[in-house]
């Protein structure tokens, strides 16, 4: 792509911001949101950042009939100091254009997407809550936008950015949930596009997840596709265990998410000589190690919720009580790890925070 500018047509005027006690998550919308359009003809371009409004889409767009997205999940963080920080974004960019080359839409150039990033949140700094364990939101996506009913490749794209104020995840701490393994139905499969983070994936996953929440459970724990015997992913998340002093996590296998926090947890705990492998690990050797007492902890980590604990598993109508349903040790001190660097309370030893410059040194 050849290198471009980013216009900008800001709002006259401004909405009302919600307190951050009120704020849920994906429910408010900032004044404005980024787009970029592709075209066969002349790739990426018209990058802009404008007010923030309903799209015009033709009813013949691909997206609405064979689901040609990706799209991405980070956040911005304000300091103590009044610093904006992004976690990792680059990570971010890089999974997106890995989601992009599996769904056949055009990559972009990561670059031009992190500083499009760090310029609307520039703008939209303000909207940023100040509370404890609040943020900015980020959905980079990328949609198919070609009028045409036939299935292939659309020759149309846009890029979009919006934002929205979060509040924090846990409105009383970090409280273990409790979690059913799914035998039913699956996420993804090898091959499929489970690593791929595309709309489809998730939309299949509602259904497992309707049905248990009637059950008091949280989320579900998936199992491979093919022998429903292998754990994968807990919800949205990748899952963590910690069995005999060895924290285990699923190998990325073609058909798990490479979640950002997940490599993240990777290196804290390698970083800490705390014992990590990744490796395939069945719901029978999980059930062995809850009955001999090896399973000490169990938790999920993902961009929403951070480190989520996991205090019972249900599978096959027995529940699996890990760490007496309270938070582990290596949980917590993961979460306050990350959160504390995260919002620059604690030192970044790997370099991961991206600090977002004033908006008037990023114009152009």
């Amino acid at each position: 792509m050849e290198e471009q500018s980013i216009q900008m047509n800001l709002c006259s005027t401004r909405k009302e911001k919600p307190d951050s006690d009120q704020l849920e998550f994906g429910k408010i919308f900032t004044d404005h949101m980024f787009i970029m359009d592709y075209s066969d003809e002349k790739g990426w371009h018209d990058a802009r950042i404008t007010p923030y409004e309903p799209l015009r889409l033709d009813p013949s767009a691909m997206i609405f009939h064979y689901g040609q997205s990706v799209f991405e999940g980070l956040k911005a963080y304000l300091t103590s100091e009044g610093k904006v920080q992004l976690f990792r974004p680059e990570k971010n960019m890089q999974r997106l254009n890995r989601s992009n080359n599996r769904l056949c839409i055009p990559p972009i150039d990561e670059e031009f997407a992190l500083q499009a990033i760090k310029q609307l949140v520039a703008v939209e700094k303000d909207w940023i809550p100040r509370a404890e364990g609040t943020s900015l939101y980020i959905r980079p996506f990328i949609i198919s936008t070609e009028p045409y009913l036939g299935v292939a490749p659309s020759s149309h794209y846009q890029f979009i950015v919006i934002l929205s104020p979060v509040g924090a995840y846990y409105k009383e701490g970090i409280n273990p949930v409790k979690i059913a393994v799914e035998n039913q139905y699956v996420r993804a499969v090898l091959g499929g596009t489970g690593e791929a983070k595309t709309g489809g994936n998730y939309a299949s996953s509602l259904k497992a997840q309707e049905m248990v929440a009637d059950q008091g459970f949280a989320q579900v724990l998936w199992l491979d596709g093919v022998e429903k015997k292998y754990i994968e992913e807990v919800g949205s998340m990748n899952v963590f265990f910690k069995i005999n002093g060895e924290v285990v996590t699923p190998a990325l296998n073609g058909s798990i998410l490479e979640g950002v926090t997940r490599n993240s947890v990777i290196k804290l705990l390698k970083h800490w000589n705390v014992p990590i492998v990744e490796r395939k690990i069945s719901m029978e050797e999980l059930a062995k190690a809850n009955k001999d007492g090896t399973l000490e902890e169990a938790f999920g980590a993902g961009t929403a919720a951070v480190i989520s604990p996991i205090g019972q598993l249900t599978w096959n109508d027995e529940d699996f009580v890990i760490n007496h349903g309270k938070t582990g040790k290596i949980a917590k001190r993961l979460y306050d790890t990350l959160t504390g660097i995260q919002y620059g309370k604690e030192s970044d030893p790997f370099d991961w925070i991206v600090e977002v410059e004033e908006v008037e040194q990023l114009v152009r």
